[in-house]
This record gives structure tokens, sequence and C-alpha cells, in this order.
């Protein structure tokens, strides 16, 4: 049934900005030095004529959603491409309801049929799903965005009966032994009430040096630290994600040891191990995760969670894992597209899901919903998100129930790119005493206070 509060999509503008890395990051067998950021201003109108924009934002993370041997400059310019495409896609979607709504049917409808005719229109490789996803996400944003500007909510305090026509029931499908029932539930019965701050978490890239051992000389010499412990000292850090290579057990073993070393010391209290998706043997996991147990009792305490070590097509790689789960919680990343893959992947054994705002607003929220009503533990993952792509990102870590706290990491790789936004934000672009603080974060929509902020933004690709 059609609510008054119902809006449609009336216009797109699109652009891109580029963002310069301060050091490299490794994505699995690729290093990142630079990023675009494509940013949407998107226009919506409600029933009765009233209208409103909405703002979204995501890094095209080439590396990270499109691994590949074709050229990085390629695969790239075909997610600007794809972007463009989408921007015309979604002004055009004449579909009404409530974001949530639009959302899953541009994904559901939309977004398979453009990639397909995308890609046969391209001689190179195709473009996967999680790069459409990642492409469509700063749209699907900017409408959840638009939605609470144009009612004056904080959008959280819109995703109730009173704004949604449809219950859960109509995204979702429950396993026989899912503890609650999506029939008459909605995302708000999920979602809790949000913290004013937040645990960070501190990702220690293939690439970084732990100990100065470890320091080339070539290091950036800026006012941001190089080597983890001045990190730690720095922010006061307490989480730490360590990135492995996934195809090189003694290397990981022995990072795990001696970033464990280094966290034990700077009084650091939770870790996690991201095995980047390079892993198709659960036994390589847990030989590691066994003999940490052995030598290194107290890291492998500190060890709460591992994160996507086997490939991120679920589908094509349905790997039992409960081996490694029985050890530590194992969560999907990469493969937890949509609840459907995150169903297949509880099937399988995995314990937990990381949602990511990069996948979209929407998704994040409907595979949230499906993991708690299934007993699945949560985290919410970054994707080094500088600028206006923080804030949803942080938003949605406060207010479903994550493990612990929010990774975050943009202040690492690229901190003067947010420079604009930490001036009104200040407790979201700098970590303190191993926090974030979300108590800037104020008025309607994702309460980004854009016109305080008042970035410069380059030139349009494209407006409709």
């Amino acid at each position: 049934m059609a609510k008054s509060t119902d809006i449609r999509c009336a216009g797109a503008e699109l652009y891109f900005l580029p963002v310069e890395t301060r050091v490299p990051l490794k994505f699995g067998s690729e290093t990142l030095t630079s990023v675009t950021c494509a940013r949407v201003r998107v226009r919506v109108e409600g029933r009765s004529g009233d209208w409103a924009e909405g703002w979204g934002e995501t890094p095209l993370s080439v590396t990270w959603v499109w691994p590949s041997e074709l050229a990085y400059d390629l695969r790239h310019e075909a997610m600007r491409a794809f972007c463009i495409l989408l921007a015309k896609a979604w002004s055009g979607f004449n579909e009404a309801g409530h974001p949530l709504e639009i959302g899953h049917d541009f994904m559901e409808g939309e977004l398979p049929q453009l990639l397909q005719a995308f890609n046969e229109s391209r001689a190179e490789a195709s473009m996967p799903w999680l790069a459409a996803l990642v492409c469509c996400s700063l749209f699907d944003i900017a409408v959840h965005d638009a939605y609470g500007n144009l009612h004056g909510l904080n959008i959280y305090g819109a995703y109730g009966e009173e704004f949604m026509s449809r219950d859960l029931s109509a995204f979702l499908s429950a396993s026989s032994d899912s503890v609650r029932s999506f029939q008459n539930a909605f995302p708000a019965d999920f979602l809790r009430k949000p913290a004013g701050s937040l645990p960070a978490w501190h990702l220690v890239g293939g690439l970084d040096p732990v100990g100065c051992d470890e320091l080339s000389g070539k290091e950036p010499d800026d006012e941001y630290p190089v080597e983890l412990s001045d990190w730690i000292s720095r922010d006061g850090l307490k989480c730490l994600k360590i990135k492995l290579r996934g195809n090189d057990s003694r290397w990981d073993y022995e990072r795990l040891v001696k970033v464990g070393q280094v966290a034990r010391v700077g009084g650091v209290e939770s870790l996690s191990a991201d095995f980047n998706c390079m892993v198709t043997d659960p036994e390589y996991v847990t030989e590691i995760l066994d003999r940490l147990e052995a030598e290194q009792p107290l890291t492998f305490r500190m060890l709460i969670y591992v994160e996507q070590p086997f490939p991120y097509d679920l589908e094509r790689h349905p790997i039992e894992v409960s081996a490694v789960s029985e050890r530590k919680p194992l969560f999907l990343d990469e493969s937890a597209h949509d609840w459907k893959l995150v169903k297949m992947g509880r099937d399988l054994g995995w314990t937990g899901v990381a949602l990511k705002t990069c996948k979209t607003q929407t998704g994040a929220l409907l595979s949230g919903c499906w993991a708690e009503a299934h007993g699945m533990k949560l985290m919410v993952q970054d994707l080094t998100n500088p600028m206006l792509a923080q804030i949803p990102h942080v938003l949605l870590a406060a207010h479903v129930n994550t493990i612990r706290g929010v990774e975050s990491n943009s202040m690492q790789f690229y901190p003067d790119a947010s420079r604009l936004e930490e001036r009104v934000h200040p407790g979201l672009y700098r970590r303190r005493n191993g926090m974030l603080s979300l108590e800037s974060i104020k008025g309607s929509g994702f309460g980004y206070r854009q016109d305080e902020i008042n970035r410069p933004l380059p030139d349009s690709v494209v407006q409709y």
C-alpha cells in the first residue's frame, strides 16, 4: 500500500573526485596508490510535488571489487563508465516508495540487466557483480539521504512501519531455524539505539611497517605516523585488523606473531585476520590458527574473528568452512553481496557477516536483518572511506550490533583527502583513545552537514 511519504527519483548529478594515497595499500596481489571517489547528488520528488536532494559517495576500489589480470586502467574506466550509465538509469527509475523499497527493486530488476548489457557491449573481460554493486551504492545511499532530507528526519528514524509499505518478508526469506520472523517486521526492529562513539579498527596492511626493522627510508615525512607502534600510541588504538597474503603460510604466521607482540606492548585488546580471499583449502587457515594457539596463546586469544579467507564467488567456490569457524568466528565479506549469499554462507559454516555501505545501504540493512534473525555475528568493514563516504559507513556500525565497533582506515592512507569534512566532523576523521565520535552528525538524512563542509567539486561528468 502506498504511503504519503513515498518518493521517486527525479534526477542525478555525478562527479568523480581523484584521491592519491600517502602510502600504498595492498589488496590481494595488487597495490593501490590512488582511487577515484564517485559522488552523486540525487533529486527526489514526493507525492505532493515537494522535492529534496541527497548525496552519496563511494570509492571505486578497483582492486578490491574486480581482481583480474586485466589492466587496472581498463577496469577503472569501465567502472567510471558504468557509474555514468547508472546515473541515467536511476534518474529515469519511476518506481515510487521508501528508499529501501526503491533500492531493492532497482537492484533486483534493473541492475542485472544493465550489467549484462554493459558487459555484452565490451570486448574486455566482464565486470563482476561486486563491482556493479559498488557503482550502484552511491546512488542508493543518496536516495536514502534525500528521503531523510525531504521529511526532516535522520534516515535511521525512517526504517519502521510508519514509512514503509512492505515488511521484511517482502525482501527476505527466513530459514526454518530462524529465531525471528520477518512477517510484520521492519529494519527498525533489528537496529539499536546508537552510541555516541565507537571503537575504531586500524588496518595493518601487507606493506605497512611493523617495527623499525621494516622501515625502508622512503616513507613519507609528514605529520602522520608510519610504523605501527607509533599509530597505536598516537591514536590510542585497541583494535587491529591484520592483512595477510593467504598464499604464504610462513609469512602469514610470522606476521600474526609480530603484530601480536607489538599489539600487546601497546595495550591493544582485539585482533582480526584478513586472508584476502586467497585461500582455497580450509586447512591452510586451521594450521595457522592451531599453531598460533599452541605457540602464541595470548595472541590467539586476542584474535576475535577471521575474515574472508576464501574466494569471494561463493557459488563457484562452495567450500565447507566449519573447521575454521569452530576455532574462531568466520566472517563473510566480499562474498556477502546480499542475504541469499549470506544464507548460503551460513549453510557452509560461516558464522558472521561483514557489512559494507559500499555494497548499498539497502543491501547492508537487509543482510544485517537476515543475519541477526539467524544468530550470526556482525561487523561493519571499511572500504577506506574518505570524505562523505565515511559518514553512512560509521552510522551503519552505530546502529547494528557489531562484534566490536567499526573498521576505519582512510586516515591512514589518504588523511588529507578529508580535511574539509574533518573541520565539521573532527571526531570522525581522527581516532582518539581508540574511538571515533559521532557527536557531530546532526540534521536530516545522514547528517552530513554538507553546506558547512562546502567542498568545491569538479565539473559534473553527467547531469540528468
